[in-house]
């Protein structure tokens, strides 16, 4: 299928989009990350939107978080497993908090990942399984509103303290869901310093891809109601004055 990814580039994000996909076999036509870098997979990400090239991370490069876990390229130690690592992190009082996470927190089947490519949306030759988005709020908006454009679908976010990665990452391609995280409110993210403290990660799997770009073709991606205060009252009065009169002869 063949998309027009241009219009992403009305949305003027600081970083691109980077379209994700899981691969048992090797990509075609995209090289490996470069030798001698060594990151958590959300790093991984914030990588490729600074590059601005297509790569692909497999299960033989190194990873320093749980990423090659929730990909599907490695299984958790069980002193992960038992909720060992919250605890001394500060973010759960007990081991039973944190290991809670490890029954509700996706992740792919071990063995049935080998790539993940990472490809900024100008590149995209394909429809991702997941569509990354990341940026201010106010700047996302549009890409979300572009989902219940045509489908009156409502928004969804989930996530937890811990392992962010899965939320935005891998959530989306095992749910078909779109997803939005503020990492700020995750530790890895948070710690690590990826993005903003006002950024929001939104994320779209490859059911949605389709709809969220022809939709930003063809919606206003700039509402009148948005420019102001002033602006939104005068707007939406004036529809209530509209149909109040047209309600008098229906």
């Amino acid at each position: 299928m063949h998309l027009d990814y241009s219009v992403i580039d009305k949305l003027g994000l600081d970083l691109p989009p980077i379209g994700l996909s899981y691969d048992l076999f090797r990509p075609e036509g995209i090289p490996p990350l470069a030798e001698g870098i060594e990151k958590s997979l959300c790093e991984i990400l914030r990588y490729a939107q600074e590059t601005g090239e297509p790569f692909y991370f497999s299960k033989d490069h190194p990873e320093t978080c749980v990423g090659k876990i929730m990909v599907g390229m490695d299984r958790f130690p069980p002193s992960a497993e038992s909720g060992q690592i919250g605890p001394r992190l500060g973010v759960f009082d007990a081991a039973r908090c944190n290991a809670r996470l490890y029954y509700s927190v996706k992740r792919l089947p071990c063995g049935s990942v080998n790539y993940v490519s990472f490809v900024p949306y100008r590149h995209l030759q394909r429809v991702p399984d997941v569509l990354v988005f990341t940026g201010p709020a106010a700047k996302l908006e549009p890409v979300l509103r572009a989902a219940t454009y045509s489908t009156g679908e409502g928004y969804h976010s989930e996530s937890t303290a811990v392992m962010g990665c899965s939320w935005f990452m891998v959530y989306p391609y095992m749910t078909g869901k779109i997803n939005f995280v503020v990492p700020a409110f995750v530790h890895g993210p948070h710690g690590r310093q990826l993005w903003a403290s006002d950024t929001v990660v939104v994320s779209v799997p490859y059911q949605w891809v389709p709809t969220v770009i022809g939709n930003l073709a063809e919606m206003p991606l700039h509402l009148p109601g948005h420019a102001g205060k002033e602006a939104y009252y005068a707007e939406f009065g004036g529809i209530l004055a509209d149909l109040e009169k047209k309600m008098e002869h229906p």
